[in-house]
């Protein structure tokens, strides 16, 4: 995480010289006037910014278990691919739709009772997923609550915390905690792919559970809505601020928003798109490539370290594609992340086999720098075409993104089932990346005019 220590700065204080009182001459009083810097604790909003980060892992640890768990349900089970992946397809789809009203709830109840009641959901959800008996209830818990409860922790809860807690480094604390997500796929994965493969996919989720129980005990203790809770200021304010009142109509305005931006061809334009990043990545990548992989006999715990290999350079790729994005047209480095994407998938019935070589492992990584590369300018682009609405435009624009993933995921459970693979799933998404980077072309290049 980050190096707190290393941001803190102390306020110094200064005291006055003095004369002596005495009759004797006095000695000369000493020309500096400034005290030595207090020793200082480091400012709460770093606590909070490591107990929302270990929140944001938490949460995204979920997102990385079904497609550990398509194998051993349809073992256990017998239920289909494509059932299993429904459940899937609607935790994605809820995770999406439920962002943009999440930071409307924390803005009117408190980013901490909401992030509590958020973990409340996924426990509950874990817990009777390990006791249920069909198919539709693995739809429901896993997909509906847990979708719901992860969903409210994702970018929005991110972004609220870094708007409340600090001035300074908020740029820094908001890439932190976003990336906080793919971190807790990364870690976890592994850990997840071994427990199922030693013990079962019970203890898997059971472990999941339990470490949501103990971030809750943290946010409980630890998180507060806002610093003028505690007395104190944001990190580099250098005045109070107070407390903002809650917001009763932040949920109206979301809605109001969307029902202006679909009546916009941009809107739909970069919708498409970026469904397409979801159908691609989240969908058919991160729900079906371990057991895709496991057809082609390769062990569950290689595969899954495959995964977490991508998530490792979407780290970097992120970055990259910031720095990039900065210096060059945002359209024309969508046309290159999509074609590049659509390339790879083409190639990976072929590099797909029992054994991690050195193609399987270059691909993922190229992948990986591709993977989430496609959002900062897709960002960009929103902020462009929308002006001062433009970050509500893209929690919409990214709630399609997890409806592209949803329908994937269903359908490459349904195409393994009916055809017993998964090598028209990988051509199809690579056609769609070739239609997303000519819809990229497309995107008028003009910036909002209005900032209201």
């Amino acid at each position: 995480m980050l190096s707190f220590g290393s941001l803190l700065i102390s306020d110094l204080e200064r005291e006055p010289g003095g004369m002596s009182s005495r009759t004797e001459p006095p000695n000369p009083v000493p020309p500096v006037a400034e005290a030595r810097p207090r020793s200082a604790p480091i400012h709460r909003a770093w606590m909070i910014a490591l107990v929302a980060g270990l929140t944001i892992v938490a949460a995204a640890a979920f997102a990385a278990m079904p497609g550990l768990l398509v194998t051993p349900l349809n073992t256990e089970y017998a239920w289909s691919r494509a059932s299993i992946a429904l459940a899937s397809s609607v935790n994605m789809v809820v995770y999406g739709l439920i962002a943009p009203f999440a930071a409307a709830m924390m803005d009117r109840f408190g980013i901490r009772r909401i992030a509590l009641a958020a973990l409340a959901v996924i426990v509950v959800g874990a817990g009777l997923t390990t006791v249920m008996t069909a198919s539709w209830q693995l739809t429901l818990y896993w997909g509906l609550l847990i979708g719901a409860g992860a969903g409210s922790l994702s970018m929005t809860f991110a972004a609220t915390v870094a708007h409340h807690w600090f001035l300074e480094r908020r740029g820094l604390v908001v890439g932190a905690l976003t990336g906080s997500s793919a971190f807790g796929q990364l870690v976890f994965l592994p850990v997840l792919a071994w427990t199922v493969d030693e013990r079962g996919w019970r203890p898997a989720v059971v472990t999941l559970a339990l470490a949501a129980v103990t971030v809750a005990v943290l946010v409980a203790l630890v998180l507060r809505d806002h610093p003028a809770d505690l007395g104190l200021r944001p990190y580099g304010a250098t005045v109070d601020v107070p407390r903002p009142r809650a917001e009763q109509g932040a949920a109206r305005r979301t809605v109001r928003i969307l029902f202006a931006s679909v009546r916009s061809r941009q809107f739909w334009i970069i919708a498409g798109t970026f469904a397409v990043c979801g159908a691609t990545t989240n969908g058919i990548l991160w729900t079906h490539f371990v057991p895709a992989a496991q057809d082609r006999g390769m062990a569950v715990t290689v595969a899954a370290a495959l995964v977490s290999t991508i998530g490792v350079f979407s780290l970097v790729g992120t970055v990259i594609s910031g720095w990039l994005t900065d210096r060059f047209d945002p359209r024309r480095l969508l046309v290159l992340y999509y074609g590049g994407r659509g390339l790879l998938l083409t190639a990976l019935p072929v590099l797909l086999g029992p054994e991690a070589g050195p193609a399987i492992v270059a691909f993922v990584v190229v992948f990986g720098l591709l993977d989430v590369a496609t959002v900062p300018p897709t960002i960009l682009l929103c902020r462009r075409a929308f002006g001062a609405d433009g970050a509500v435009v893209f929690g919409w624009v990214n709630a399609l993104h997890q409806v592209g993933a949803g329908t994937m995921a269903v359908f490459g459970g349904l195409t393994r089932d009916l055809t017993g693979g998964y090598g028209p799933v990988w051509l199809i998404a690579a056609g769609l990346c070739a239609v997303a980077a000519l819809l990229a072309v497309r995107i008028t290049r003009t910036d909002a005019t209005t900032e209201g």
